[in-house]
């Protein structure tokens, strides 16, 4: 009798803690109509968290990394092509999943089942050649992209929304730079690392497919920790406007309002513009340039180290004047860079090829750190609070699209421009005789840069149009001046800059008086 009524004790005391837990739990997801500083803090220390883990997570199951298993499975070249398109043509699924959270009003509920059964999908991936015939494995492996895709779209409509409303306005692009420098540095460290990791067990062990598996599986755990930080921070709750809406109003809404109207003709352009020529760049340097992949890594370094250097100045231009300024100057910078890549061949590969790669890599690192953070940081701050989700879901979505469509049409301009030309001479005669030189050269791969700097020119007259509140009217030589002020300080002091950058987290044990970090 004595030991069952130990038993029975121990039973209810098991069921009491269970109950206590999965109360917490709940009262964890449930939207908070007060947020205290000290949470709002604690919750962006959780956000900055989750981007590194995220980051680690994204970088050990996709990319390169990805790609080359497909192909050690067997891919053709049209499943790599399809296997990049999913991503961003599955964000469709943003439509159905924003009407969801609009009438649940749980955000962070939705975000957190679904970040869940994405992470689900990656341990699927790991296990993938354990699990799989050789037969199967190259269907299951589009299967878990479209699927592991699909609940990461549903992520992003809920996340973007609940990030606007939990993140003061004030702090917004220095927040973002500072996450997205940090992840960018996690990244670049975690990919060498990686592709040393590789390259060591191809040449100790027969079978690449396992070593590829363990990779897979620490960005499987890597994505488990984001999962946790992603449970920490609060959800406010949501204004009650968009649950009155129907479904065909959530997604009218945002092509009604004529400003947020001109924003989503400027990002789906520039988008366009963007994927048009960039998933080309390492086709064109190793097969047009015939650089080895080692180059072209050290070339990709160095884009990401400017983009780390310059992601907290940009957030700082973001916050002191707007994220339209920063986008204006940023822009053609890059637009600059693009149009570069048509003089790296005039028309073979010359003498000042790689130093003019070197350069062009420098202001694409410079100008994507801008870019990224102050596309993101508009489309936030152009969504009413009360109307986020749609705004947001609508916003990512033409993005997606134009993300998704632009290099499957650049593959096909690609080969229809592989067998033409278009070039200039100029022609001196004289007595001693007569000399040509090669002013311009368009062939092959040049057509396509050229074109996605066109549209990216067009892109550019669109943002002209778009109106930030609270932006300032500033001459572009201020910008400028500003930009060459920054440059000046990373030449002389880059070293001490990323200490800083580092360091910056920390602070909050130096300065506690102060409510926010960033």
């Amino acid at each position: 009798m004595k030991k069952n009524g130990l038993l029975n004790r121990g039973k209810r005391s098991i069921r009491l803690r269970l109950s206590r837990y999965f109360r917490s739990c709940s009262r964890r997801f449930h939207p908070q109509d007060t947020i205290s500083s000290e949470e709002i803090t604690k919750g962006l220390e959780a956000v900055v968290k989750d981007g590194l883990a995220s980051q680690a997570m994204v970088t050990l199951t996709g990319g390169a990394f990805l790609v080359d298993f497909a192909l050690l499975l067997g891919a053709s070249n049209f499943f790599i092509g399809v296997l990049a398109a999913i991503p961003a043509l599955t964000q469709l699924v943003q439509i159905p999943a924003t009407f969801l959270v609009e009438k649940t009003g749980r955000r962070k509920l939705i975000v957190a089942i679904g970040a869940f059964i994405s992470r689900i999908f990656l341990l699927i991936l790991a296990l993938l050649p354990f699990l799989f015939s050789p037969a199967q494995r190259i269907t299951a492996l589009s299967l878990v992209i479209l699927c592991h895709s699909i609940c990461n779209a549903v992520v992003s409509c809920g996340w973007s929304s609940w990030m606007r409303d939990l993140i003061p306005e004030n702090i917004l692009g220095a927040f973002f730079s500072h996450r997205m420098t940090l992840s960018y540095a996690l990244g670049a460290t975690l990919s060498l690392a990686g592709a040393f990791y590789l390259d060591f067990w191809k040449r100790s062990f027969p079978d690449p497919l396992t070593g590829y598996s363990l990779l897979f599986l620490g960005g499987v755990v890597a994505g488990f920790f984001s999962f946790y930080y992603l449970t920490l921070p609060p959800e406010p709750r949501p204004e009650e406007e968009g649950k009155t809406m129907g479904f065909a109003q959530l997604f009218l809404s945002p092509f009604k309002d004529q400003n947020f109207r001109n924003l989503l003709f400027f990002s789906g352009s520039w988008y366009f513009a963007y994927n048009l020529a960039v998933p080309f760049f390492t086709v064109y340097l190793l097969q047009r340039l015939a650089y080895s992949m080692t180059t072209v890594i050290i070339l990709s370094t160095i884009s990401q180290v400017m983009s780390i250097l310059f992601f907290r100045w940009w957030g700082s231009i973001a916050d002191r004047f707007s994220n339209k300024s920063v986008l204006l100057v940023s822009s053609p910078i890059f637009l600059a860079s693009l149009f570069l890549w048509t003089f790296t061949t005039l028309p073979e590969k010359h003498a000042f090829t790689l130093p003019l790669l070197v350069i062009i890599h420098v202001l694409m690192g410079v100008s994507t750190a801008g870019i990224l953070l102050a596309a993101g940081n508009i489309g936030m701050k152009l969504a009413p609070r009360g109307q986020a989700t749609p705004y947001l879901a609508t916003y990512n979505l033409v993005n997606s699209l134009s993300l998704g469509v632009a290099p499957l049409l650049g593959g096909k301009l690609a080969d229809f421009f592989a067998q033409r030309e278009l070039s200039l001479l100029i022609r001196w005669i004289s007595p001693a005789g007569e000399r040509s030189f090669q002013t311009l050269s368009f062939e092959h791969w040049d057509f396509l840069f050229l074109f996605a700097f066109l549209i990216g020119l067009y892109a550019l007259h669109r943002l002209t149009f778009v109106k930030e509140a609270g932006e300032k009217k500033v001459a572009m030589g201020e910008l400028v001046a500003e930009m060459g002020r920054a440059v000046n300080n990373i030449s002389s002091t880059g070293g001490i800059f990323l200490v800083e950058t580092f360091r910056f987290p920390l602070r909050r044990k130096e300065k506690k008086k102060r409510t926010y970090l960033y």
